[in-house]
C-alpha cells in the first residue's frame, strides 16, 4: 500500500473518531495493568463493571496478596477465564513487590515477564500510562488492518504490529491505536461493519463483496 493510501485511511478514520482513546477505566499504571490483563477475550465494558468495585477493594498488590485466592476470584467472576487471571494477578502483584519495589515496571521487556502480560498488554501499558509511542494490536485492531489492506490476510498479530509500525509515524503510533479499535468497535464490527455507510470501502474486498456492487468512490493512487 502506498504512504498516500495509507495517510488517506488514518486521515478518514481520524475524522470519524477523533476523541478515540483508552477506554479501561483506571487511575494509575497499576490500576491500568490489572484492567488490560482482565480484558483477554473480555468486553471492556464488562472490565469497567467489575474493576469498579475491584479498584475500591485493591489500592496495591500488598491488598490483592492479603486475600485468598478463593476470594479475588469470587470478586472477578463475571470476566472471562476468572481462576486463571486471579491467579496471574497474585503473582503479578508478588513479581511487582519483589522485584520491582512495589511499581509497575516502564521498560516494555520488563512489563511482558509478568504473568498475565503479553505484548499486547505491555503495549497499552506503556503508551498510556507512560507515554511510550506504541501499538498494541488486539481483535479490532487486528480485524480492520486486514480488511483494509494495511496487513494481509494471514499475518500473525506481531505482523500487523510490525507492518502497521511502518507506516504510521511513530508520533501517532498511540493515537492511531486508540483511532482503530474505535473504528473496529463501533463501525467495522467484525459480524455487521456498516459497510454500506463507509467511507474506505474502495479499501475493504470484504466489505465490496458483502455490498454485492461495488460503491462507487474516488480512490486514493
Amino acid at each position: 500500500m502506498t504512504a498516500k493510501k495509507t495517510r488517506h485511511i488514518l486521515d478518514t478514520i481520524a475524522e470519524l473518531f477523533p476523541d478515540a482513546h483508552c477506554e479501561l477505566h483506571h487511575s494509575n499504571p497499576f490500576e491500568l495493568t490489572i484492567a488490560v490483563l482482565l480484558s483477554a477475550q473480555c468486553t471492556d465494558e464488562t472490565v469497567n463493571k467489575v474493576t469498579a468495585d475491584l479498584f475500591r477493594k485493591y489500592k496495591s498488590p500488598e491488598d490483592y496478596l492479603a486475600v485468598p485466592l478463593e476470594e479475588l476470584e469470587q470478586d472477578i467472576r463475571r470476566i472471562g477465564l476468572f481462576r486463571n487471571k486471579a491467579k496471574n494477578i497474585q503473582s503479578l502483584c508478588r513479581m511487582v513487590l519483589d522485584k520491582y519495589g512495589g511499581e509497575i515496571p516502564r521498560n516494555h521487556e520488563e512489563l511482558v515477564e509478568l504473568p498475565g502480560v503479553g505484548r499486547k498488554t505491555a503495549n497499552v501499558v506503556v503508551s498510556n500510562a507512560f507515554g511510550v509511542p506504541a501499538i498494541a494490536v488486539d481483535t479490532h485492531v487486528e480485524r480492520v488492518s486486514k480488511r483494509l489492506g494495511l496487513a494481509a490476510p494471514d499475518d500473525t498479530v506481531l505482523q500487523v504490529e510490525q507492518k502497521l509500525m511502518k507506516q504510521v509515524p511513530r508520533d501517532e503510533w498511540t493515537l492511531t491505536h486508540h483511532r482503530l479499535i474505535f473504528f473496529g468497535r463501533y463501525h467495522c464490527k467484525a459480524q455487521n461493519p456498516q459497510c454500506d455507510i463507509c467511507p474506505l470501502i474502495d479499501y475493504c474486498k470484504e466489505g465490496k463483496k458483502r455490498m454485492k456492487t461495488p460503491v462507487k468512490r474516488k480512490a486514493i493512487k
